[in-house]
């Protein structure tokens, strides 16, 4: 389908008539199985139609986004030291407190010192760029829109055909519950890494649900 449209690209932008296919464009992109990345690999000149996402910077209240906030909320922090294995029960009972709150007057909150060492994080990351600076061909070999048999997952975009415009993103996501994937199906680039930090994760999960668990106020598992 063939859309007609005029549109204002933006401040400062002409405003132009063009013939353009959405859909079209979406299929070609999803199909190349390349990503943004790819995109850039292929010396890409403009960002492409699919990812205008219109004037964002009006916000709905009439003013502007500067970057600048006067807000003085501060997210509600909890500081782990101690807590997950340690035997200081007064200290327990006061983190637990600190969660009822964060999550009743909040819905999230932030955690310090919960363990999973800097090294681990500062390699997930480099692990995850190894995999995107791979060969195109390689990492097509992990491409799919199907969430649902796959436990390793590579794809630009989960709700591409759905949003009114894509994101500059690529996604490498590994599932982990119920059962994790095997070794063997992990990109070779990042495998162990993966297996390392996704661990950790799942165990710093635990934990936190057994304090929130608490400020529900059930016992403590023992």
């Amino acid at each position: 389908m063939v859309v007609t449209t005029t549109e204002n690209l933006g401040p400062g932008s002409d405003t132009v008539s063009t013939d353009y296919d959405r859909k079209s464009e979406l299929k070609a992109f999803d199909d190349s199985k390349a990503g943004v990345q790819g995109l850039v690999e292929n010396g890409v000149t403009k960002v492409p139609r699919m990812f205008y996402c219109g004037q964002s910077n009006n916000l709905s209240d009439g003013s502007t986004s500067s970057g600048d906030s006067n807000s003085k909320l501060s997210v509600p922090t909890i500081d782990l030291t101690g807590i997950i294995h340690g035997d200081d029960h007064l200290l327990r009972d006061e983190a637990v407190e600190k969660v009822r709150h964060a999550c009743e007057k909040w819905g999230f909150f932030q955690v310090t010192n919960h363990g999973i060492p800097t090294h681990v994080l500062d390699e997930m990351i480099q692990g995850t760029c190894r995999f995107h600076q791979q060969d195109a061909n390689v990492r097509k070999q992990y491409y799919t829109r199907d969430l649902s048999s796959r436990k390793v997952v590579y794809l630009s975009n989960f709700t591409l055909y759905q949003d009114p415009s894509a994101d500059w993103r690529d996604t490498l996501a590994c599932f982990w519950a119920p059962h994790p994937p095997k070794p063997e199906e992990l990109p070779a680039v990042c495998s162990d890494v993966v297996i390392e930090y996704s661990t950790k994760v799942m165990a710093l999960a635990s934990d936190l649900l057994e304090l929130m668990s608490e400020a529900l106020g059930l016992n403590r598992f023992t």
